[in-house]
Order: structure tokens, then sequence, then C-alpha cells
């Protein structure tokens, strides 16, 4: 698909739904190696092919066969949601975020009145922040980064931006042992816009869907039917 920023293309993978379809949803991959095929895991795809949804997934760039990166990743987020637009017709239209995922869709998802639904999982409320725990070594640079780019770095967090997301239905999902995005976080992020918050016992970052798999399977599905019903 084309994009407005950088050279290259956003490399995505398109899986129709299943019978009569109800929508669409856009999914966001965390920061992994595999990118977009992140989404193989744990039963996502077929689950929302199952229940009448077509999926994208997306590569953002710097992963797999998308351009190279260029500047911040909302505007890719964007020219995803455009092509979903443009192969789903006049269907709702839903986004699953996972980790950066979810957290570079808010700021695109302020800004937007195209999106019934979204389900956020493992999302920080600010990337960097989410480095200082996880990555002190470099908190030099985190700290440099703050300094110089004070209007950069309160752009990057997704406190300001969830409060704007006026979306039909929304829910927040992350795990009671994650250091990185603490559920008080999750919890924040859900009241802020105005969605549900399920932390899950036992799972660290990355871990709500492999504990609970049938439980986030079944929230995601629930939120997007609630979407469309608000």
């Amino acid at each position: 698909m084309p994009r407005r920023r950088g050279p290259g293309v956003l490399a995505g993978t398109w899986f129709p739904a299943e019978g009569t379809a109800r929508g669409a949803v856009l999914l966001l991959p965390p920061w992994v190696p595999w990118g977009r095929s992140y989404f193989h895991l744990r039963g996502r795809l077929q689950a929302l092919r199952n229940a009448g949804y077509h999926a994208l997934t997306l590569d953002f760039p710097g992963f797999g066969a998308s351009g190279p990166r260029a500047g911040f990743f909302d505007l890719d987020f964007e020219d995803g949601l455009a092509f979903l637009r443009r192969q789903a017709g006049d269907l709702p239209l839903h986004l699953w975020g996972v980790s950066c995922g979810g957290t570079w869709a808010h700021p695109a998802l302020a800004r937007s009145n195209d999106v019934a639904g979204a389900v956020f999982e493992d999302t920080s409320p600010h990337l960097i922040e989410w480095s200082w725990r996880m990555a002190p070594r470099l908190r030099p640079g985190y700290l440099l980064l703050r300094t110089v780019f004070p209007r950069a770095y309160r752009y990057l967090d997704a406190r300001p931006h969830a409060r704007d997301l006026g979306l039909g239905a929304v829910t927040y999902i992350s795990g009671a042992l994650d250091q990185g995005v603490r559920p008080h976080e999750t919890e924040e992020l859900a009241r802020l816009a105005g969605g549900r918050c399920h932390i899950v016992p036992g799972a660290d970052h990355l871990g709500a869907v492999k504990v609970a798999t049938a439980e986030v399977l079944a929230l995601a599905l629930e939120t997007f039917r609630r979407a469309t019903k608000a």
C-alpha cells in the first residue's frame, strides 16, 4: 500500500472474512522482528474471520517488506487505515493494536472519525517512559530527547490523545506482571478513553493473550460488536 511519507511502500496482508462481512479490522503489531506475522499466533486472525471481520495486518516502516522509517509512525497508521477503508467499502472499521502498535495508533485515532471500535493490548501510555524502565542504560538519551524535543515528547504521550478518541467502544488489556506497562497505567488510559480495562493475572508483557487466550479473543470480538451498536 502507498505511503505519504518516506520511500517504498507499507507491506500488509489482507485476510477476507469467512461468510458475510460485518466489519474490517486493522491489526498493528508490537516491536518484534517478525512484524505483522505476529498475528498468526494465538488465533486472532481466525477468530476475526470466523466472526465476519476482514483483517489487515501491517508492517511498520523498517520491518518486513515495508520501506525504511521516516519520522513518527502515526502517519503510516493513517495510510494503513486509508487502504483498509478502500478495501472494506462502507463496512465499519476497527483497530487492534498491540504494545507500540497501540501506542502509535492513539494520536492518529484522535484525529479520525472513521474507526468504530478499538482493542489495545499491553499498550504503554508513553513509549519513552516504557523504555526508561526497560532499557535503563539508555536513560541519558531519553533525558536528552525530553529536554531538547519537549513538543515531540508531549506528542508521544497517549494519554491526552486517549481523551479525544471518540470511539463507540474501546477495551484496554494488559498483564498484572507487566513491568513496562503497569496495571494502573492501563486503567488510566481506559478511564481517559471512556472504555473498559481488563488486567490478566499472572501475565507479563505480551503475555495476556498467552495466559488468557480465549478471554482476550472474546473481549475483542465483544468490543467490536458493541462499537457498531453504540
